[in-house]
């Protein structure tokens, strides 16, 4: 047995070892995926986060930004008649365009939101994740779930993995058109982006934890961090019963209050001293193991409804390591960027004119919406700003 004072130098030896390894890595710039761009790594001195407002750093801007080149990220996006965006680092307010208060219906971003409160609830104990659809009561109507369907668990929905392609009470044309044949696929087998799946998660949540999305929402998430403009009414519900029995459930919110949300994920689900996402839950949504398909096209990783870098394939010609995404149809994105400290969010005014199931999947399907390449672009656009120091 070595004595004290051997394993206290030992210890010492490696404790000073570890802190010269993460200044090293600090010092290491983060290669992104596109060659001949190398964009500097950033460390914060702390976490920040915003007060009752969010206020613009204009020191920090000075501090590595380029003020002509977030000029031109603005104009592009007014160009694309874009609604909104803010670019928020460290926590402060690097820069903002368009009215970022109005409040938005953000399509799919919905499912990255009501991710985090699965895993909320998860961690208490209200919902356990590796109960299959049998189990947890759930069927469908007016055309049953078959019995292998059934067998299916809470978390393939939540990976987009169900093997259940049962029309939903709320989806695109274009989702319609490529839904798999029922019983195609064994449960948790295969990736597809599905509706149904993620309308199934809206009713299992409330099944379970006897609220109402928008409530839960609020007092979990919204109240914790601040949100200026986020009620519980602002979450509400369109389908057709008529196809299934389980409802698309919509949120509204503002860009400044999606920006929060981004800043809750990218410090791992804390805000200041308390939180409000386990950790865990915020890694593992975060991190991909497998590469996803739309067709026979790679799209990145897919974990727990967020959107994840993976071998290089993101956001096109923006992509850096690491970076993930909530994305609503239209040009609804909340962007974050570990490697830089950085959560971009951006919103396009498509709002429906009415809440019912068809005006609403109009407004997801608006031909003048911003596109995946056109907000890629804008994206690059604010990172070369950043890169530009």
């Amino acid at each position: 047995m070595p004595g004290t004072n051997t394993v206290k130098i030992v210890l010492a030896s490696i404790t000073a070892a570890l802190s010269l390894v993460l200044q090293l890595q600090a010092q290491i710039p983060t290669v992104d995926a596109n060659p001949g761009r190398i964009t500097p790594a950033v460390s914060c001195a702390k976490p920040a986060f915003p007060s009752k407002e969010w206020k613009q750093d204009h020191r920090l801007k000075k501090e590595g930004w380029s003020e002509p080149k977030l000029v031109a990220a603005n104009q592009y996006a007014s160009s694309l008649h874009d609604q909104s965006m803010m670019t928020v680092q460290c926590g402060r307010l690097i820069d903002t365009w368009g009215d970022t208060a109005k409040k938005i219906t953000t399509f799919s971003v919905r499912k990255s939101l009501i991710s985090a409160l699965f895993g909320i609830y998860a961690a208490e104990g209200k919902i356990d994740i590796n109960e299959t659809l049998e189990q947890a009561g759930i069927d469908d109507l007016p055309s049953p779930l078959t019995k292998e369907e059934r067998q299916t668990r809470i978390v393939d929905l939540l990976r987009a993995r169900s093997g259940i392609y049962h029309a939903a009470s709320f989806e695109t044309d274009f989702q319609r058109k490529i839904r798999p044949a029922r019983g195609s696929h064994t449960p948790g087998s295969f990736w597809f982006y599905n509706n149904w799946d993620f309308n199934a998660l809206g009713t299992i949540f409330e099944k379970k934890t006897g609220l109402k999305i928008g409530d839960a929402f609020y007092q979990r998430i919204a109240k914790p961090t601040g949100m200026q403009d986020f009620k519980a009414a602002d979450v509400y519900y369109v389908g057709d019963a008529a196809v299934s029995q389980h409802p698309a459930y919509m949120f509204e919110m503002s860009t400044r209050d999606m920006a929060r949300f981004g800043l809750l994920y990218l410090n791992h689900g804390r805000w200041k001293k308390h939180q409000i996402v386990p950790k865990e839950w915020v890694d593992k949504s975060t991190h991909a193991t497998e590469m996803v398909h739309f067709g026979t096209m790679p799209v990145g990783g897919y974990e727990y409804l967020w959107w994840v870098e993976y071998g290089g394939v993101h956001l096109g010609e923006a992509t850096m390591p690491g970076m993930f995404s909530a994305q609503g149809a239209g040009g609804h994105y909340i962007l974050d960027v570990p490697s830089l400290n950085l959560v971009i969010v951006n919103q396009y005014e498509n709002e429906p004119s009415a809440h019912d199931a068809r005006t609403v999947l109009l407004a997801a399907q608006d031909k003048h919406a911003v596109f995946d390449d056109q907000f890629n672009h804008l994206a690059k656009t604010i990172l070369d700003a950043r890169a530009a120091q």
